[in-house]
């Protein structure tokens, strides 16, 4: 799916700015629980380096599927799908915007290849 130009340059643009990141309470947001391939062997993601992976991603273009959130259902979320390696099974991400931030939902593998 293709999001509005408009939402994909405002999640990146909060994604690359620390204080208008937050986190959902409840959340799946587990970047240390996911190989960052660009990293040293066993290297994991941060907080901060699972940020700069979503701003780079939705820079180079990738499909964006918006989606309601479980939670609100009034409230609109993005969800990317990332396949980081051949080893390694789908990333799921969820991000919703929020008032001048950009709240992390989920980032973990999926449980299929």
């Amino acid at each position: 799916m293709n999001i509005d130009p408009q939402i994909r340059k405002q999640l990146i643009m909060l994604a690359r700015r620390p204080k208008a990141q937050e986190y959902a309470r409840p959340a799946k947001w587990m970047p240390r629980t996911v190989r960052n391939p660009d990293g040293v062997v066993d290297e994991y993601f941060t907080d901060m380096s699972a940020w700069e992976l979503i701003a780079v991603q939705l820079e180079n273009g990738c499909e964006v599927e918006e989606t309601k959130l479980h939670e609100h259902q009034h409230k609109t979320a993005y969800v990317l799908k990332i396949k980081l390696s051949a080893n390694d099974p789908i990333l799921y991400i969820k991000v919703q915007l929020g008032s001048g931030t950009i709240i992390g939902w989920s980032f973990h593998y999926t449980k299929h290849l």
